[in-house]
């Protein structure tokens, strides 16, 4: 069975979609072990105590650097024994010395269609207020390992959503999180506790698809 960390920053819908899922409970694969938020103050932490998830606070506010604070988040994936680290709305870019021990071990879903409206600079509404001005009619969500570079790391999953013409940066966000994003975060973390994907490079082989 693998064991599950959550990191998370506010909410946590994309955490509830994982509860629901069934990954707070004994699932036959994995589950989640412990949820870690950056902020003491996330509603995500309420979600998973409801669910009888252990949780931490490792505020970010109360480290000087990347670094630190990455390696102080190092220290409990390691206690934990920890095989999947998902990031559910986790605000915080953590350094690239957790990426490396943990390779291929991290994902992360994005609310557009990587490689459009990612990178830096592009989180919650700002994506939806991108593709917006964009003019696009179609944007969605992707689930991705996460490397060194934001937002750039090999795709597992993506799902399309409408943009529809009297969309505001609220409503698209809104559809994308329940019609894309609580869709295949929970699929991306079976494929993985399954041990059906396969990394090459950059690309992702899946045994299902």
């Amino acid at each position: 069975m693998k064991n599950i960390i959550v990191l998370v920053s506010s909410g946590g819908t994309n955490l509830q979609s994982l509860i629901d899922a069934g990954w707070a409970g004994e699932n036959q694969s994995g589950r989640i072990i412990r949820v870690i938020s950056s902020n003491p103050q996330a509603y995500a932490l309420k979600r998973a105590e409801a669910a009888g998830i252990k949780t931490k606070v490792v505020d970010r506010k109360k480290y000087g650097d990347s670094r630190s604070y990455s390696l102080d988040l190092l220290k409990i994936f390691r206690y934990d024994n920890a095989d999947l680290i998902v990031y559910a709305g986790f605000m915080v870019i953590l350094d690239e010395c957790v990426c490396k021990e943990f390779k291929n071990r991290m994902i992360n879903v994005h609310p557009s269609l990587i490689p459009s409206f990612c990178g830096k600079g592009y989180y919650g509404l700002k994506v939806h207020e991108a593709a917006l001005e964009k003019g696009v009619k179609v944007s969605g969500a992707t689930v991705h390992f996460v490397n060194e570079v934001c937002d750039a790391g090999p795709i597992i999953l993506q799902k399309a959503v409408e943009v529809k013409q009297n969309d505001t940066p609220e409503t698209l966000q809104a559809r994308i999180m329940t019609e894309a994003e609580h869709v295949i975060l929970p699929r991306a973390v079976e494929l993985f506790c399954d041990d059906k994907l396969k990394v090459n490079g950059n690309k992702v082989f899946s045994e299902v698809y």
